[in-house]
């Protein structure tokens, strides 16, 4: 089955997306000095990740005051979406809080999870992540409503990072998996 444009579309808009994240995480990381890390203890990596998950969440609330702010200034959204159909504007920024709510709260597990279980130097992650999320979104909002060809940027950069992260850490934990169970078995 041949791709349509929008497919080729959006792979050509991923592209860019799938670098950024590759240059952020595995090169742009290491020329962050080890000493802007939090002591190598079990309470200062999580306070680490949560404070890198800030920008998430700054992002998140950003999309929401957009939707509070539309529907304050347009009659026929003011009343919020249990009480009207929504114009087209403001089911386009609904869709966009959705999405940076789901990307957020992964996000978010994800840096928390990474900065318990990785190794401490590998913790350089967590703030290129962040600001990557941060760009992501901007750019998935902005080419929201050019369609899927429009916000694939936007969604690589958000969403590459954190998966990227994510994988890494079931490896990581597999792999410890398997060393321990074969360390036992001998």
């Amino acid at each position: 089955m041949p791709l349509t444009d929008k497919q080729k579309g959006v792979i050509r808009n991923v592209i860019p997306a799938a670098v950024l994240t590759v240059l952020g995480l595995c090169g742009v990381s290491l020329l962050l000095p080890l000493n802007i890390l939090p002591l190598d203890e079990p309470g200062a990596r999580i306070a680490w990740a949560l404070e890198w998950a800030l920008l998430p969440v700054l992002t998140l609330m950003v999309t929401i005051m957009r939707v509070a702010n539309h529907r304050f200034s347009t009659p026929e959204d003011i009343d919020g979406s249990g009480l009207t159909a929504g114009t087209p504007e403001v089911r386009v920024l609904r869709a966009v809080v959705q999405n940076t709510l789901e990307q957020g709260v992964l996000a978010v597990a994800v840096y928390t999870i990474w900065a318990a279980v990785m190794p401490y130097s590998w913790l350089r992650l967590i703030p290129i992540a962040a600001v990557l999320f941060v760009c992501g979104r901007v750019l998935f909002a902005r080419g929201y409503a050019r369609g899927a060809p429009g916000r694939a940027t936007g969604f690589g950069l958000t969403a590459y990072p954190t998966f990227g992260m994510l994988v890494t850490i079931g490896v990581v934990l597999l792999f410890r998996l398997v060393v321990g169970y074969l360390a036992w078995k001998c």
